[in-house]
């Protein structure tokens, strides 16, 4: 749970450049790609992740989300992704305080604080996030690191990944 502004916007500013850095390894053609046959798409995934803010509008937060339909452009959806993370630090900045932080709020039929609400928020931006690398990993792309290098990143850098 985060007690003050200033460690939700330290958190989240590194969180939001990793999401947004896996977001842009994806290309148009793989958001087509299933999880399974019959299953949701890398797309659909990605796109879950730029829209999930919006559990925090229940709130009152007032912040620009993105378009309501999904773009077929891999970009298109950074892009997105990127402003709305974008929207919600700043309007956490401007709308909430520190106190604030540990009031109560009714969001996803259930109370939390305004502190504990924004921890949930990130951690699933980056439970969706792994579940994003390893997709990717299965469609054949290029996967980046998260909290350290990933197997093409120890490449580039002349190692071997750990085993």
């Amino acid at each position: 749970m985060y007690q003050t502004i200033n460690s939700f916007i330290e958190d989240y500013s590194r969180e939001l450049t990793t999401t947004a850095k896996v977001l842009e390894a994806l290309t148009d053609a793989s958001l087509a790609q299933e999880v399974a046959p019959g299953f949701r798409t890398l797309g659909f995934l990605a796109w879950h992740v730029a829209l999930s803010a919006g559990m925090l509008r229940e709130t009152g937060l007032k912040f620009q989300g993105p378009p309501s339909e999904r773009p077929d452009s891999a970009p298109a959806i950074v892009q997105a992704y990127r402003s709305t993370a974008q929207s919600v630090m700043d309007a956490v900045k401007a709308e909430l305080t520190d106190e604030k932080m540990q009031e109560s709020v009714t969001a996803l039929g259930r109370p939390w604080t305004y502190g504990s609400l924004l921890a949930m928020y990130v951690k699933h931006e980056i439970h969706h996030r792994g579940q994003l690398t390893i997709l990717m990993r299965q469609a054949g792309l290029a996967v980046p690191g998260v909290y350290g290098p990933s197997k093409e990143e120890w490449a580039q850098m002349g190692m071997n990944a750990p085993q």
